[in-house]
């Protein structure tokens, strides 16, 4: 190693220029060491750092690695083999995590400690040697100048004595410092060359140190175990690469099928509506009132769950209960300015959910499922064939077999033909079975050949049908929200003891040949829901069934107009289905109709809110009332003329009498005029009857008259 230049410590005293031109030079040398040095330190503090760092993380993957088979994943099974692999890793990485604690250690001692004392100590103890000369140099500089202007006339011992002493201490001290500055500045020269190397052979040891742990640890037999990792990583790989070309392919040939889907309202001629489903899921848009006018629709995934229709919003875990289905009724309706629109009621007919479907043919499917779980058909072994069983024999129901078309051609009009089906979208009620007692009837004996079906109510202005106008009433007069009435005529049912109003939703009606047996109302409702299903006829018209003592009556439950009026009277026949209760129907007696006979017989088909028998019920309760009520008439009628002919009697009975009084007052008079007049003289008086009194009263009141004339 080359000489070192020094400061030379024996000139100190002396204090030269030269001397002062050395000591800035290794001044300038002993900054650019600092500088340096505090670069060199902070590079090796990261080196530090980042070992530490290393070794933490390295320890946390090795815990976190021994905690997999802790883990419960959502997808993942208990995969052994993989929890045994990174249990391995996790030991190897673990004594990786320990070799780098080791190496961590070595490098805080042997790299970081010597480069930190040179800092620390070295660096500071040259700048405050540096500090403390430089105060000397000062005082012993102003020491100097003092004891230069001492006078040398008027000299004073004391004074003298003062400066002299101070040139002396200063000089002393300045000298003092000077040589340990000095030596410090010449003893910097080497310390600078420890503080490079030291560090550096320390980092270099302990990085061998680390390698030759590594090679202990990291043997043949983690070599084998690492290459059969690496080889099954490659398997996952290509199983990988694989199973991605496969869903690829899968992505394609799902956009090319797909395609005619993206279109909202799809094209029911290539994808037909599916009507025998049990089962049915897909986003609807739900109506939910905000005000007594204003309300919001809000899109939500819908899907039906056994007798259950649940509704799950966009990121819930799991769906909730929207309404239950059994036994329910659903029917298209017309809301605001939305289409494909559906209502659902509840069985008791508390609870309803208005929703909005993307298509028609979504419409449709779910209206004809919700109707299928509504009948309960997923309950069966095969739902779906049980369904399209269902609907077969609806369409089969109403299929005119060729013997009852050739019995009844020549009853049909020459040339014409049956009045067309009334057909508008709507919901169908349930379909129920039919009666054990039909099979004992003439399907002739029930129901008039060639008969149409009505399927939704027209006002009675506008029926082609005298007889039913005239059973109607005034159908068309609106009836007072508030109770108010227009004139002085009152309500038909205000003085009616009974007033039960009820949901109702037509289904239509027919006419028929007999009114005398319930099976009348049972194949009516069967042929009308068997018609319904086959013309895909799912629209309702709801009604409120005002039933009082007098008639019943169909009310628009918006408007408050009344529909339809039956006289009660007329009603001569009711009944509610056999199994499904929500389906009763009443046949209605009216005048004239399609028959050649006066009277004919319309049976009208409802559906309830499982409240058929209380329908039939109250009509029952009704008629009686009704029956009650014209007894008690009759009975006060016959009242009423008994007394007449009592008083009557009673009348003659004192005419007759008046005229015996008469009579006898006459007799009396002719009996009191044919006595002989008697002379005034004889002191007799002569009696005289009220009718002679009178002409003699007159007699006289004449002659005072005259004389004052």
């Amino acid at each position: 190693m080359p000489g070192i230049d020094k400061l030379p410590i024996e000139e100190t005293l002396e204090d030269s220029p030269q001397t002062r031109s050395l000591l800035g030079v290794f001044e300038e040398d002993a900054t650019a060491i600092s500088n340096y040095m505090n670069q060199l330190y902070q590079a090796m503090h990261r080196i530090y750092d980042a070992q530490n760092e290393l070794s933490a993380a390295t320890h946390l993957t090795s815990k976190l690695l021994k905690e997999y088979e802790k883990q419960r994943f959502p997808l993942g099974g208990d995969d052994e083999v993989m929890s045994s692999t990174l249990q391995q890793f996790s030991k190897v990485i673990d004594e990786l995590s320990s070799c780098h604690a080791v190496l961590s250690t070595q490098l805080a001692d042997a790299m970081m400690f010597p480069i930190t004392q040179f800092k620390e100590r070295d660096l500071k103890e040259i700048l405050t040697l540096k500090e403390v000369f430089q105060i000397a140099s000062n005082d012993h500089d102003a020491a100097i100048n003092r004891y230069s202007r001492l006078s040398k006339k008027r000299e004073n011992d004391k004074v003298k004595y003062e400066v002299t002493e101070d040139v002396y201490t200063s000089r002393k001290k300045q000298h003092q410092t000077m040589m340990h500055y000095f030596c410090a500045l010449n003893t910097l020269q080497y310390k600078k060359k420890i503080a490079l190397l030291e560090p550096l052979l320390g980092y270099m040891q302990a990085q061998i140190s680390f390698f030759k742990m590594g090679s202990e640890n990291l043997n043949e037999q983690l070599e084998e175990f690492l290459a059969n990792i690496g080889t099954s990583v490659q398997n996952v790989r290509r199983e990988m690469d694989s199973d991605v070309e496969t869903m690829q392919q899968t992505i394609e040939d799902l956009e090319v099928a797909s395609d005619p889907l993206y279109v909202p309202d799809p094209d029911p001629t290539k994808f037909p509506v599916n009507r025998n489903l049990t089962r049915k899921a897909g986003y609807l848009n739900a109506r939910n009132k905000t005000g007594l006018v204003s309300s919001t629709w809000d899109r939500q995934f819908y899907f039906t769950q056994g007798g259950n229709l649940m509704s799950q919003a966009r990121g819930d875990v799991a769906g909730g209960l929207a309404m239950d289905i059994d036994n329910c009724s659903v029917m298209a309706v017309d809301c605001e300015d939305r289409r494909y629109c559906f209502q659902i009621t509840s069985f008791d007919g508390k609870k309803s959910s208005i929703l909005q479907a993307e298509s028609k043919k979504d419409h449709e499917e779910w209206i004809c499922t919700i109707n299928n779980i509504s009948k309960q058909i997923y309950l069966s072994e095969n739902p779906e064939e049980t369904a399209a069983r269902v609907n077969q024999s609806a369409l089969e129901a109403v299929t005119p077999s060729p013997s009852f078309q050739q019995r009844h051609e020549s009853l049909r009009p020459a040339g014409g033909q049956s009045r067309p089906l009334t057909a508008r979208t709507s919901s169908s009620g349930s379909l129920g079975s039919e009666s054990t007692s039909l099979a004992a009837l003439s399907l002739d004996s029930l129901v008039a050949p060639d008969t149409p079906i009505q399927f939704d109510i027209i006002s009675p202005v506008c029926e082609d049908q005298p007889g039913q106008a005239k059973a109607s009433g005034q159908g068309g007069r609106r009836t007072n929200p508030f109770g108010e009435s227009g004139g002085s005529t009152k309500s038909e049912t205000e003085d009616s003891i009974l007033h039960q109003l009820f949901i109702v939703r037509f289904l239509g009606s027919m006419e028929v040949k007999s009114d005398d047996h319930p099976d009348v109302v049972y194949e009516t409702m069967r042929q009308i829901l068997a018609a319904r299903a086959i013309h895909n006829i799912f629209r309702m018209t709801e009604s409120h069934l005002l039933v009082t003592c007098d008639c019943l009556k169909l009310i628009d439950p918006q408007t408050q107009v009344t529909r339809l009026t039956f006289p009660l009277p007329c009603v001569v026949l009711y009944a509610t289905h056999q199994e499904n209760k929500r389906l009763f129907g009443f046949v209605l007696r009216t005048s004239g109709g399609r028959s050649e006979s006066n009277l004919s017989s319309v049976c009208y088909i409802f559906e309830s809110n499982n409240e058929g028998e209380k329908i039939c019920d109250s009509v029952g309760l009704a008629k009686q009332i009704a029956l009650h009520a014209e007894l008690d008439r009759r009975a006060s009628e016959k009242q009423k003329e008994i007394e007449r002919v009592k008083e009557k009697q009673q009348k003659e009975l004192s005419k007759q009498k008046q005229i015996e009084k008469d009579l006898e007052e006459q007799s009396r008079l002719i009996a009191a005029s044919s006595r002989p007049n008697q002379a005034s003289s004889e002191g007799q008086f002569v009696v005289l009857s009220s009718s002679q009194s009178e002409e003699s009263d007159l007699g006289e009141e004449g002659k005072k008259r005259e004389s004052e004339a």
